[in-house]
């Protein structure tokens, strides 16, 4: 990996783009220091503090991916996740409404309008969370405990309020059109690389926080553990996000005048992981709702304290259980709507492929069903014993919250853009690499 960066420095374009992303990724950090206006910055550092001391926060998720910014209310606090959200909605709607996937099949000229729909609904989804966020930061349930928690936004006029709510909306369209820029202009995947930023943004001062609060030789013997099982869980990631079933396709000879075509051999690779990291999201997110109405319910009825028993804490049994059952589900849920055997098995009939010893057709669809299911169970435990390595770290290290660095979403999201930018690289390495006549 580190000589693939190296012998891209020293090519004299994809030097430029590299320059150039790394110049974008400063913005996007610069911006998520900047606070919104209206903001006591004073009031929000002290809440931050006790936040971090306590070790607990509803909103940790959402503030991984904002790279911290959310909780600090910054002009970039909403992050990416408004286009994820967005990203997500129009791949499920694809399968749901027929002009979605109409247009998906229309090639680039389909995707390009399917991209200016999501750009649509991703302002449209951050000028909702922009205005709950305010509305949380306002009423004190963003920082609960914090004794300055109400004092955050002193001045809660409506003009102020809508000041602030336009702001994170154009900061979320900024950031956007940031990751445009990369994809465009630098090396490419530019919203997986802003994600993979923010969240390695954290991974400093998480690990020094399990430093400052080990009691083995000053912390150095469990800073040393979590970098350890860092590596071991890179590795398996890694080694998991890579296997694939390889289904072999023979494609049958064709003559087509005096010329004959087909006749070649190729494979259709299914991942085992097919649905990345979009369960472990979704189950997250879900697992949020429970605790976000007791939080914002003023009564004290037993299904509150019930909820805010087994559902806030994270390391409880049923929390445990539920978090695990969704994640797999979800898996399921997300690979059968993202692959479509009946289309793929249509599609080789259609221009002569066929797998060996499976009749073409509906056999080949029945074959190509079966086959992901069998992948998508080990794909599926894989992804649910990865969300709760945090869950363990809760119980081996005190200073360890739910945003652990060396677990669930962030090690999948880091490790898989990580592979997947040193792969394009490499790509455009090749390309640029021409040999002579003489060997």
């Amino acid at each position: 990996m580190l000589t693939a960066f190296a012998r891209a420095f020293k090519t004299p374009d994809l030097r430029k783009k590299l320059l150039f992303t790394l110049g974008i990724i400063v913005l996007y950090r610069l911006g998520a220091h900047i606070p919104v206006p209206g903001v006591s910055y004073e009031n929000v550092q002290i809440c931050v503090d006790q936040a971090a001391q306590n070790n607990s926060s509803l909103f940790g998720l959402v503030n991984m991916f904002s790279g911290g910014a959310l909780l600090q209310i910054t002009i970039f606090a909403l992050g990416i996740m408004p286009y994820i959200t967005a990203s997500i909605i129009l791949q499920l709607l694809t399968v749901v409404i027929p002009r979605l996937e109409a247009l998906k099949k229309e090639g680039q000229s389909g995707t390009a309008k399917i991209t200016q729909y999501t750009r649509y609904l991703t302002v449209a989804l951050a000028v909702l969370q922009g205005t709950g966020l305010v509305a949380t930061a306002r009423s004190g349930a963003l920082f609960s405990g914090c004794q300055v928690a109400n004092e955050i936004v002193p001045d809660q006029s409506i003009f102020v309020t809508v000041t602030m709510v336009v702001t994170m909306t154009a900061g979320t369209a900024l950031v956007m059109w940031l990751g445009e820029l990369i994809t465009d202009r630098g090396i490419g995947n530019g919203m997986s690389i802003l994600m993979f930023i923010s969240i390695a943004a954290g991974f400093p001062g998480a690990l020094w926080a399990i430093k400052e609060s080990g009691n083995l030789a000053k912390g150095w013997i469990e800073f040393g553990t979590v970098i350890l099982i860092g590596f071991v869980m890179v590795a398996l990631v890694v080694f998991v996000e890579q296997a694939q079933r390889r289904i072999p396709v023979q494609y049958a000879k064709r003559m087509i005048g005096r010329r004959s075509y087909g006749g070649t051999s190729t494979y259709i690779p299914l991942k085992v992981n097919q649905a990345g990291v979009i369960p472990v999201i979704f189950a997250s997110s879900l697992l949020y709702i429970p605790a976000l109405i007791a939080q914002f319910s003023n009564s004290d009825a037993a299904w509150k304290r019930w909820i805010e028993a087994h559902f806030v804490s994270g390391d409880h049994p049923y929390y445990i259980a539920t978090y695990f059952v969704l994640i797999v589900f979800f898996a399921f849920f997300y690979v059968a709507i993202s692959f479509n055997p009946e289309e793929v098995a249509d599609n080789m009939k259609k221009y002569g492929g066929f797998i060996p010893g499976i009749r073409a057709g509906r056999p080949t669809a029945e074959y190509l069903s079966y086959v992901l299911n069998r992948i998508t169970w080990p794909g599926s435990l894989y992804l649910g014993l990865i969300a709760l390595v945090p869950t363990m770290a809760l119980a081996g290290f005190g200073g360890a919250n739910q945003n652990f660095p060396f677990g669930g979403t962030s090690i999948l999201i880091i490790v898989g853009v990580g592979l997947e930018t040193v792969k394009q690289i490499e790509s455009q390495l090749q390309q640029r690499n021409y040999e002579g006549f003489l060997r």
